[in-house]
């Protein structure tokens, strides 16, 4: 059940074949009259989402993609609740996003999700990879918060 977001495709499932390409979700490019991708998929990817979330019957998303991707879904058009995970890095005594190391944590945790054929948003918590755990204290059931200590 796992979907994949591209600027140039939409929409993929795993398996599906594409042809190699660079381009990010947020590149500005004019494109059949419209100024950026964003305007050219509109409410493309949400209805894509949501056939693909009635097909399994599934009423929960769990959203792993980064914000340039997601901005691109309009999730107020999801006919679900989303479950955006955050992971966080302690610098200086406080938790940050570092968008490097947390887009390989989203990537590691979509591996933790499929190898335990996790159903329930609650089994996040269970996430526990390369030193991200659970922070009950900073999340909320809709947004689990995974943070980093940072090696003395």
């Amino acid at each position: 059940h796992l979907s994949i977001l591209s600027g140039l495709y939409g929409v993929l499932r795993p398996l599906d074949a594409i042809m190699a390409y660079r381009l990010e979700m947020g590149t500005k490019l004019d494109v059949d009259s419209h100024p950026n991708l964003y305007r050219f998929w509109g409410d493309k990817i949400a209805t894509a989402i949501n056939q693909r979330m009635s097909a399994v019957e599934s009423k929960v998303l769990v959203n792993l993609a980064s914000d340039e991707y997601y901005k691109s879904v309009k999730g107020g058009l999801l006919n679900a609740r989303v479950v955006t995970p955050e992971f966080k890095d302690e610098k200086k005594g406080s938790f940050k996003v570092v968008s490097f190391y947390a887009k390989r944590a989203r990537g590691l945790m979509t591996r933790f999700i499929i190898t335990n054929r996790l159903t329930n948003p609650d089994e996040l918590a269970g996430f526990a990879s390369e030193g991200y755990f659970f922070e009950p204290q900073m999340s909320t059931p809709d947004n689990p918060v995974f943070i980093r200590l940072q090696k003395k």
